[in-house]
C-alpha cells in the first residue's frame, strides 16, 4: 500500500484553469503537485526532471501540444498520463487521438466551484488520478519486431472447435488504441462480425464508434437493439448498456451491472457463448480489472476459443492476465500478432481443442 503522496505534473497553459487543477488535487492529501507546466515542452521537461507518478495534460497549449507531449513521455520517460481538457466533450477525436498518443484516460476539466457538478466532477479527478497512477506503463518503441503468438497450456483436452460465427471483443485501459490498431489491420472481407465491449467515460461510446471507423475498411457503429449483424461489420456496446447477440440480431441491455460494469466483458462472452457455443471466439485486450473472466470460462466450457493480449503490449495487464492465469486462453498474442491471428481464425474450416 503507497504510504507516500502521489507525484503529480500539471501541464495546462491557462494560468486561471491550472491554479484551479492544482487546488483541487491539493485538497487530498494522498496527491502532491509537484511541478507546473505551461506548455507540451516544459510538461516533459518536467517530467524527465522530477519523475512524477502521473502527468495531467492539456491538449492545446504553445510550443508543443498535449498529443505531442504524451508521445515524447511515453517515449523518453513512460509515465501514466491522464488528459484533463475542455475538449473532451467538445472534439472527441482529439480525445481519441490522445488515448492512442498513450494517454491511460481522457477527463473533462472541472469547470469553477459554482458550477453544481463540481464537487462530483472533482472527486471523480482525484480517484481517476490515484487509479491511473498504479498503471505500469512501458516504453512505447515503434514496433519493429516480429509478431509472435505465444501458445499457452490448457487446463483440459476439448473437443474440436468449429470456425467461429462471431468475435466477441472486450478491452478497458489502454483499449481504444488496441482496438484502433487491431481494426486497421482486418480487411474489408473479414467473414463475421464483431463485437465490442470498451470500459469508457459516458458520452464517448458514438465518438470511438466515430474515431475506430477512420482505422480501416470495416464500418464501425454503436450497436442498436434487434439489428441484423453483418459479417465485417464492428458493433460497439452503447453507453451504460450491455451487448450481447440473439438469433443473429444485436442484443442491447439494461440489465444490471456485472460486478460493477455496464457494459460487461463477462456478459458479452456469455451472451455469444449461448448464441454460438464453439462457433464463438473472443479476444481480450488490455484493461484493469478482471471483467470478462467468468464470461471466458463459460465460452470455454462450450468449446469456444479465447485469445488474450500479452503482457508485453498491453497497457494494463489486467483483463487479459487474470484469464490467461486462470488456464483459459487458448493463445496469449503481441498486439502486433492479433491481426493476422483473429483473421486465421475465422478463416480456418477447424480448430483443434
Amino acid at each position: 500500500m503507497r504510504t507516500e503522496p502521489l507525484r503529480i505534473v500539471v501541464a495546462e497553459d491557462s494560468p486561471t484553469a491550472r491554479r484551479l487543477l492544482v487546488e483541487i488535487l491539493r485538497a487530498d492529501p494522498a496527491l502532491s503537485v509537484v511541478g507546473e507546466a505551461k506548455d507540451g515542452v516544459e510538461a516533459v521537461e518536467l517530467t524527465q526532471r522530477l519523475r512524477p507518478h502521473l502527468v495531467t495534460m492539456d491538449i492545446q497549449m504553445p510550443r508543443m501540444d498535449g498529443l505531442e507531449a504524451t508521445r515524447r513521455i511515453m517515449t523518453e520517460v513512460p509515465t501514466p498520463v491522464v488528459v484533463v481538457s475542455t475538449l473532451v466533450e467538445r472534439d472527441i477525436q482529439t480525445s481519441m487521438a490522445a488515448l492512442r498518443a498513450g494517454a491511460l484516460a481522457v477527463l473533462q476539466k472541472p469547470l469553477g466551484p459554482e458550477t453544481p457538478d463540481f464537487d462530483a466532477d472533482s472527486r471523480r479527478l482525484r480517484d481517476t488520478l490515484k487509479a491511473m497512477a498504479e498503471v505500469k506503463v512501458v516504453r512505447r518503441w515503434p514496433d519493429r519486431s516480429t509478431p509472435q503468438a505465444l501458445p499457452v497450456p490448457k487446463p483440459a483436452p476439448r473437443a474440436q472447435t468449429s470456425r467461429p460465427a462471431v468475435v466477441a471483443l472486450a478491452a478497458s485501459t489502454g483499449g481504444p488504441a488496441a482496438l484502433f490498431r487491431l481494426l486497421s489491420e482486418l480487411p474489408a472481407d473479414f467473414p463475421v462480425p464483431l463485437l465490442v465491449v470498451q470500459h469508457i467515460a459516458l458520452g464517448f461510446g458514438q465518438g470511438l464508434a466515430s474515431w475506430l471507423a477512420t482505422a480501416g475498411p470495416l464500418p464501425v457503429r454503436v450497436a442498436e437493439e434487434g439489428e441484423l449483424l453483418l459479417p465485417g461489420h464492428v458493433y460497439l456496446a452503447p453507453d451504460d448498456r450491455h451487448l450481447g447477440v440473439q438469433d443473429g440480431r444485436a442484443q442491447v441491455s439494461k440489465a444490471a451491472p456485472v460486478n460493477g460494469f455496464r457494459p460487461s466483458a463477462t456478459w458479452l462472452f456469455r451472451s455469444v457463448a449461448r448464441a454460438h457455443g464453439s462457433e464463438a471466439l473472443a479476444v481480450i485486450l488490455t484493461g484493469m480489472g478482471q471483467d470478462g473472466l467468468e464470461g471466458a470460462r463459460e465460452l470455454r466450457e462450450v468449446g469456444g476459443r479465447v485469445l488474450a493480449q500479452d503482457e508485453e503490449s498491453s497497457v494494463v495487464f489486467g483483463m487479459p492476465g487474470v484469464v490467461v492465469s486462470a488456464g483459459l486462453a487458448d493463445e496469449v498474442v503481441s498486439l502486433s500478432a492479433l491481426p493476422s491471428r483473429v483473421l486465421l481464425t475465422v478463416r480456418a474450416d477447424t480448430q483443434p481443442g
